[in-house]
């Protein structure tokens, strides 16, 4: 009967006869990625540049990014095929935290570092205020761990610029509970269950 539901694993479909043998429902699978420079956080590029979902290729099902990570910045990066998870995390409500390690040129005052907490407006919307401190300095330049919640669009970097600072690396080392660690850059793990419900913890 046209439009009829049906459940699979228990009823039998069949055609003219034949037996319709319905495709398996993909395992849910959530990946923990240390992205390089260089790659789209997206699955294909029109013009023909590196992309995610070259590094997780084996992972054996389609692997969709959680969050936006831009080309010129590289760590950690989630992917997944649950999207119940995916929405979840995503949603402004759930404010997963984000951690990043910034270096930039020079000594950076303190008047810059409290400058780079305040809201900054990206794509219409304000953000929330951010947390900055002052991770290292070698007299060449400056690593600032930076935290936010919101993940808009070059975020950090924008804030960065708002105080006159340049940006060399951008590395995102934390989400939620989950930590990079020495994951080696371009390869990925898979998550455990213990971490996937930390991470949908409210952060």
């Amino acid at each position: 009967v046209l439009g009829q539901r049906i459940t699979p694993g228990v009823d039998v479909v069949t055609w003219k006869g034949k037996k319709i043998v319905l495709p398996a429902t993909p395992a849910k699978m959530t990946v923990m990625l240390n992205k390089p420079r260089g790659y789209l956080t997206t699955l294909s590029d029109d013009k023909g540049r590196h992309t995610v979902a070259e590094l997780v290729a084996d992972a054996g099902v389609r692997l969709y990014p959680v969050g936006r990570l831009d080309m010129d910045s590289d760590g950690l990066l989630l992917l997944t095929n649950d999207g119940d998870l995916a929405n979840k995390l995503a949603h402004p409500s759930h404010e997963v935290k984000k951690v990043y390690l910034a270096y930039v040129e020079g000594n950076v005052t303190a008047e810059q570092m409290t400058g780079m907490t305040r809201p900054i407006e990206i794509d219409g919307k304000m953000t929330s205020p951010a947390r900055v401190r002052k991770a290292a300095f070698n007299q060449v330049e400056t690593a600032l761990e930076v935290t936010i919640h919101d993940g808009r669009n070059r975020q950090v970097r924008r804030l960065c610029e708002r105080e006159g600072l340049h940006v060399r690396k951008l590395t995102r080392v934390a989400e939620g509970a989950l930590l990079l660690g020495n994951l080696d850059e371009g390869k990925w793990r898979r998550l455990t269950d213990r971490e996937i419900r930390q991470l949908t913890d409210r952060a």
